[in-house]
């Protein structure tokens, strides 16, 4: 037998009432059944669900018990995400399909449902599909309703809930300067009904203590079965602008649809969101400015939150978790890779100041069809409505890695070009180049462009990123440039000091190794100030079912965190004493708890002036902490050794143990 869903509120389904709110949201994440192709039988699972590296289609069942259904009113299904084709039936009727595993998407399923029970039945695809991106990339691809669904009533006149997925009111300030903004919103507005009617739009900007600080209104006629885009605007004098880091201030937006009629207006849809007011632009000499100043941005690549046990089906508690880990790194962007990830994260990149690179999944290959450039197209509007009203978003990426330069990926990525500035002229784009010249075919389609670079790991040296940079920049000098990818592999339970050179393919990635290489790296980028962003691959371990390396088949190791999320590698905190403004100091190799040697160098990573080390207990000295980076050179006593550091308001401590080793026969 299905499981029942509780009885829906009567708020939902009973006549408007005048104090009643204009729409409901009723969550869907319990009573589910799952079933896998292959699999014997249901089971019962709760969203968000994922069924993992998997490629294939799986069913999802349950029942709705509606009390009743009443004319007036429109009911929409509501998916934040699902992997990667999805088809929905109720009652034994088509609902709708969907392709694309990363947007929220709707189905309009008021002519379905029936008082009483109805049966949901969702089939669920993320086998690979020549027309839906992403057609490959270094990350797995699972499957399942990972994110949550659920069933949204709203008036028969409505803010736009069919369009692609996103609000249907965009806030947009232009304009802007300390002295003032203009502001602009447009909304969507859409009649369901057989009959025209008269509106109301009102919009609104209220300040952090909720005072209305600027608003608009209009009236506009709404013909039957059709939405019509409605502009207003305003002016804000003296505007709280949002400054990243240093001041994430956010207002809030509303937006009311009242309809007009003989007794007056009456409410029939309201929406709100936090909004900020910043300019940004991208300068081939000074960087990124927000608001008319440069502005450094650094920080790591993350792909969605996955862990042990749940996958990508994670919640928004384990999305908080990850981004405090990140607010302790001192990070100052985030670059999402390769998709659009779920709205918790641009909600806290919002409230943190953080700048966020967002982009299609385009990766690795691009396939040159008319059914895949209009899937691509699709998933760049949802990617653009769902996400334009966040100010941590600073650009739209189009493509990252694509490995093949020819007519195919130069349509796809002309037309997402176009595609992306009708949408939203008000911010750049970019392209993750790699493998190909900076100024060749793959990266000449966007506004900016960035650049995935491996010396050290891959290929090179250390010391060739700076030079690769400047040839860069004298080959593109009219061009806005950026680091998009860096970093090396490294298992924390891998412990070599100091360490030879791993191969990036072997089992052999030992932690000490990601240290230098990032020890190096980020010297160079820090000196050329006119970089607009980088980005450190990556933050998190994550899965990649094609990799077999490192310690743990299937994974990528690059992370400064491991997958379970126990260990902050050396790396994190060597950008830590680099960028954080809270006082630490940290010491390195701390994993390597054996030693075999007595004779030791302890290197210690520090934001502050100077540190001092005690061995024992005995006082070793304070030294200079140059570049972040202190060092001593001690004498472990045999056995067990007990190092501590202090560094201005921070402290650390470890403990290793000597043993000499036997000696050679």
């Amino acid at each position: 037998m299905k499981p029942t869903l509780a009885l829906i509120s009567c708020a939902l389904l009973a006549p408007l009432a005048a104090a009643a709110p204009p729409r409901e949201a009723i969550a869907l994440d319990a009573d589910w059944l799952f079933h896998k192709v292959g699999d014997h039988g249901w089971q019962a699972v709760t969203l968000p669900h994922s069924y993992g590296a998997y490629r294939g289609p799986a069913w999802y069942s349950r029942t709705l018990h509606l009390s009743r259904v009443r004319n007036g009113q429109r009911h929409f299904l509501e998916f934040d995400g699902a992997l990667l084709v999805t088809e929905a039936w109720i009652n034994g009727q088509q609902a709708g399909r969907h392709a694309g595993g990363f947007a929220r998407f709707r189905f309009d399923v008021t002519n379905l449902l029936r008082q009483g029970d109805n049966t949901l039945v969702l089939r669920v695809d993320n086998a690979p599909d020549a027309a839906v991106a992403p057609l490959a990339g270094d990350y797995t691809l699972s499957g399942g309703l990972y994110r949550k669904v659920r069933l949204v009533a709203t008036s028969d006149l409505h803010f736009d809930m069919l369009d692609y997925g996103g609000p249907g009111v965009y806030f947009k300030p232009y304009a802007i300067s300390h002295e003032t903004a203009s502001l602009a919103w447009t909304a969507r507005v859409r009649n369901d009904r057989d009959r025209s009617a008269r509106a109301v739009v009102t919009t609104r900007l209220r300040d952090a203590g909720q005072r209305i600080v600027a608003s608009a209104r209009k009236t506009v006629e709404l013909p039957p079965r059709s939405a019509v885009e409605i502009d207003l605007q305003a002016v804000l004098p003296a505007p709280h602008l949002w400054q990243g880091t240093s001041d994430p201030y956010l207002y809030t937006s509303e937006a009311e649809l009242a309809e007009e009629g003989g007794a007056g207006a009456s409410l029939r849809d309201r929406l709100s969101f936090a909004a900020g007011i910043r300019d940004i632009r991208l300068d081939p000499e000074r960087g990124l400015l927000l608001n008319g100043a440069s502005y450094r941005v650094h920080g790591v690549n993350v792909h969605q939150t996955s862990l042990p046990g749940k996958g990508i089906a994670a919640s928004d508690a384990d999305i908080d978790a990850d981004y405090r880990i990140l607010s302790e790194l001192g990070v100052t962007g985030l670059r999402y890779a390769h998709y659009q990830h779920p709205q918790r994260g641009y909600d806290l990149s919002d409230r943190a100041g953080w700048l966020v690179w967002t982009e299609l999944p385009l990766t690795a290959a691009v396939n040159g069809s008319d059914d895949f450039l209009a899937n691509s197209t699709q998933q760049l509007r949802e990617l653009v409505r769902q996400n334009s009203n966040h100010p941590s978003v600073m650009l739209w990426g189009l493509g990252n890695e694509i490995y093949q330069s020819d007519a195919a990926s130069a349509r796809v990525l002309a037309k997402l070009q176009q595609i992306a500035h009708e949408e939203d002229p008000s911010r750049p784009t970019a392209y993750a180049n790699c493998c190909a010249p900076i100024d060749g075919p793959q990266a000449s389609h966007t506004d900016a462009v960035a650049s995935n670079v491996y010396f050290g790991w891959y290929d090179g040296q250390f010391a060739d990123l700076g030079p690769f940079l400047d040839a860069n920049r004298t080959r593109r000098p009219a061009t806005a440039l950026a680091i998009s990818e860096y970093g090396a592999g490294a298992s924390a339970l891998q412990q070599e000091d100091p360490p030879r050179r791993p191969q990036p393919g072997g089992r052999w990635h030992p932690e000490q190794y990601q240290a230098l290489y990032h020890e190096a790296a980020w010297p160079q980028l820090a000196a050329r100030p006119w970089l607009w962003a980088s980005f450190v691959w990556v933050g998190f371990d994550f899965a990649s079912a094609g990799r077999n390396e490192g310690d743990t088949p299937g994974f990528n190791d690059k992370g400064l965190v491991s997958f379970d999320r126990t260990i902050r590698k050396d790396a994190y905190f060597w950008y830590q004493a680099n960028w954080a403004t809270q006082p630490m100091a940290y010491i390195t190799s701390r994993r390597h708890a054996l030693r075999t040697q007595a004779a030791t160098q302890v290197k210690v990573y520090s934001n502050q002036a100077s540190a001092r080390l005690r061995l024992n207990g005995v006082d070793l000295g304070q030294r200079p902490v140059a570049g972040h980076i202190a060092t001593w050179q001690v004498e472990l006593a045999e056995g067990a050794n007990r190092l501590q550091v202090s560094a201005g308001g921070a402290a650390d401590s470890v403990e290793w143990t000597f043993r000499p080793a036997p000696p050679a026969r």
